[in-house]
């Protein structure tokens, strides 16, 4: 690795403790940007996190005419869509290539410019996210498409219309899809199997304040009536339990004790229940939550990830670097993502004990179970972990590296920092603030 600026120095073995704010959620506010591009009038973005993503849609915004400006208040956008037009193919693929969030802009481009272009996409590997099925939900809402050699061209001869659609697996990414396209198309548009993610409520909310007419059934059935005419919105993104959860998990790793002010109980329920099974502390207040060890042993849990409201996949990796120091032996089913255990090699390498097998273990069986893939873990702990060299494979990944490296002893070298920023706003400034001790080569950060 030849930039240093991607390699963080990690010294192990010291407690997190202190405070650290989490802003909005990074998988509702790339969306509620994209939102943006189908109202007549300007919308309004609040707790806009500082992370990569959002610099992404941001790019892809003013590349279609969007005007993109800050707010008033610190973490507030402005977007004025009064003028979308084209944009170059070549300029598109610049800003898209690490992400997977342009497919999202296929829908409202269709109706503001009959057309769109969508590049080869990005975004972490952890398994299977096929972007085929966006393209077919499309069709069905009478989108055009052509395969050619840069990526894919999309029209739209006509008005797009509402259509049924089933999604074979509650996905977020074809949920938010249906909904940016749907809104506009003409007639009732039904989805069911549909995503429920406090995420996607928070973006109905968004295209609901638009004008937009969104009805949730308690079967997983969303039905959109198609509207002429969206205005803009004013709308502050709810916060990201997903990195609070990171840090939640840090604290249990580390010994340590961390207050998260912007965390909200409602949306981390079923965290919170699996914290406290393992021996984890947390107090609420109207602020956030404080996480922390209160001293002991950890306890073993069998876990299995779901889609909301189950166990959230994106809380598994940073939980089991905790469960390395539990005792006795603890079970993980991932249900969500086929390669999401893939990092716990580099875990194993520190000094942990983990066992992945390609069975359903814990009970149930999924979707994986008959297709050789290893998404089950067994974790024995607890084990001493030792600092080591580590490349960064995914975001949560990513995160779940950084934990281990500080809850082991020594130093560990951790390669492809950058890959966080996707996620985790100013999550360096963070660590120092925590009182890591961690360094970029050739420059002392804490």
């Amino acid at each position: 690795m030849t930039v240093n600026d991607d390699v963080l120095l990690v010294h192990g073995g010291t407690p997190l403790e202190g405070e650290i704010r989490v802003r909005g959620a990074k998988n509702l506010v790339p969306k509620a940007m994209v939102a943006a591009l189908l109202g007549s009038a300007p919308s309004r973005l609040r707790n806009v996190p500082d992370i990569r993503d959002v610099r992404v849609v941001r790019g892809l915004l003013q590349l279609h005419g969007v005007t993109v400006r800050p707010g008033e208040e610190p973490g507030e956008l402005v977007m004025d869509p009064s003028h979308v037009e084209s944009a170059n193919v070549a300029d598109i693929d610049a800003h898209a290539g690490s992400s997977r969030i342009p497919i999202l802009f296929c829908g409202p481009l269709l109706h503001r410019l009959g057309h769109a272009f969508i590049p080869g996409l990005g975004g972490c590997d952890i398994g299977g996210r096929p972007i085929d099925f966006h393209f077919e939900v499309l069709r069905q809402f009478g989108a055009k498409i052509e395969k050619r050699e840069d990526g894919q061209y999309l029209e739209a001869p006509r008005r797009l219309r509402g259509t049924k659609i089933r999604l074979p697996y509650p996905s977020v990414g074809a949920t938010e899809q249906v909904l940016l396209t749907a809104v506009l198309a003409e007639g009732v548009t039904e989805l069911s199997n549909a995503a429920i993610e406090p995420e996607i409520e928070d973006l109905i909310c968004v295209l609901q304040k638009m004008g937009s007419i969104i009805a949730m059934d308690t079967d997983r059935t969303i039905r959109i009536t198609g509207v002429d005419k969206l205005g803009g919105y004013t709308h502050a993104a709810l916060p990201d339990r997903l990195e609070a959860a990171s840090w939640a998990s840090a604290a249990l790793a580390t010994e340590g004790n961390i207050y998260v002010r912007g965390a909200q109980q409602r949306s981390m329920m079923t965290f919170l229940n699996t914290y406290r099974k393992v021996g984890g502390a947390f107090e609420i207040d109207d602020e956030g939550i404080r996480f922390w060890h209160p001293g002991g042993q950890l306890k073993s849990i069998a876990l299995e990830t779901d889609v909301h409201p189950g166990f959230q996949t994106d809380w598994q990796q940073p939980l089991v670097v905790a469960l390395t120091q539990a005792t006795g032996l603890s079970i993980i089913h991932e249900t969500v993502y086929e390669s999401r255990l893939g990092f716990t090699s580099a875990l194993n390498q520190m000094g942990a004990h983990i066992q992945l097998y390609r069975e359903c273990l814990g009970g149930s069986s999924c979707r994986f179970g008959q297709r050789n893939f290893l998404h089950s873990a067994v974790v024995s702990g607890p084990t001493k972990l030792q600092g080591a060299d580590l490349v960064i494979p995914d975001l949560r990944g990513g995160f779940s590296y950084l934990i281990a490296a500080l809850a082991a002893q020594g130093t560990s070298r951790v390669h492809g920092i950058d890959l966080i920023n996707r996620g985790y706003e100013n999550f360096m400034e963070k660590l120092v603030e925590l009182g890591a001790k961690v360094e970029l080569p050739g420059k002392a950060l804490g």
